[in-house]
């Protein structure tokens, strides 16, 4: 464990086709109050090389907080080395393993990368991912397709190679014994509200909070809302309960 007046270690685990900049405002919110590092999961194809690059990157006890396919290699992570992680944060995520005709869905956005370029990919797979309200805001949409195409077709294949070889989490989740936070957009139409509301019932020590106005984007869609319920959630003195329409709902 960490000793009292040591700062703890955040690790921020990014989603598909994700880097740093989607955690600024996490990582500048928290801090004042931890050792904060970003995993980059760009050479791998698979979560399970995500997840023990992860835990290689420090030694000793883990907070990790992992959005998307980040909160899948969290969900990994804990299974390579559950002693080792202090705190869950799961954020606009799943558990559920490949669905039925997902392989050619996602085969078509991978060629049209190779075809088109990543800037086609993020005109195409970007929208849906916000809220429905702002599909056409540039002032949001534009930095996120400019992470995109700093990503590679190559990238890109890897990582939905990974996601299309995901295990089913639901079994495991019974087993997570660490205090863990859930987090969801309430109009996440990729990984929808219910579905976290599964999660938190069947993780022992969960806590649900729902970020409001916000799709599966919410680290870039409502960042003050997901900055202020992981302060809160982690006991650092400045986060404000309930904050900005945050609701925190317990499991």
């Amino acid at each position: 464990m960490t000793a009292p007046n040591e700062r703890p270690t955040i690790l921020l685990l990014p989603g598909l086709l994700c880097d740093a900049s989607v955690w600024t405002a996490q990582v500048e919110a928290l801090r004042p109050h931890a050792h904060v590092l970003v995993a980059d999961f760009s050479q791998h194809d698979s979560l399970e090389a995500m997840g023990r690059s992860a835990l290689a990157m420090v030694e000793g006890p883990i907070i990790a907080v992992g959005h998307s396919m980040g909160a899948r290699v969290a969900m990994e992570m804990v299974h390579l080395a559950p002693k080792r992680i202090v705190k869950l944060a799961l954020i606009d995520t799943g558990i559920d393993t490949r669905r039925e005709g997902e392989e050619a869905k996602r085969q078509v956005l991978v060629d049209l990368a190779y075809a088109e370029g990543m800037g086609a990919l993020a005109d195409r797979w970007l929208p849906p991912m916000v809220h429905p309200d702002r599909i056409d805001d540039q002032t949001l949409l534009a930095p996120m397709k400019a992470m995109v195409m700093r990503a590679t077709p190559e990238q890109h294949r890897r990582q939905i190679q990974a996601l299309l070889n995901r295990p089913n989490l639901v079994p495991r989740l019974a087993d997570v014994t660490c205090p863990t936070l859930v987090m969801v957009g309430r109009q996440d139409r990729w990984s929808p509200l219910a579905q976290h509301e599964e999660m938190a019932a069947r993780i022992p020590n969960a806590e649900l909070v729902v970020i409001e106005d916000s799709g599966h984007m919410t680290l870039l869609e409502q960042p003050e809302q997901v900055s202020n319920a992981l302060l809160r959630w982690l006991g650092f003195e400045n986060g404000l309960a309930g904050a900005n329409g945050a609701a925190a709902i317990g499991s």
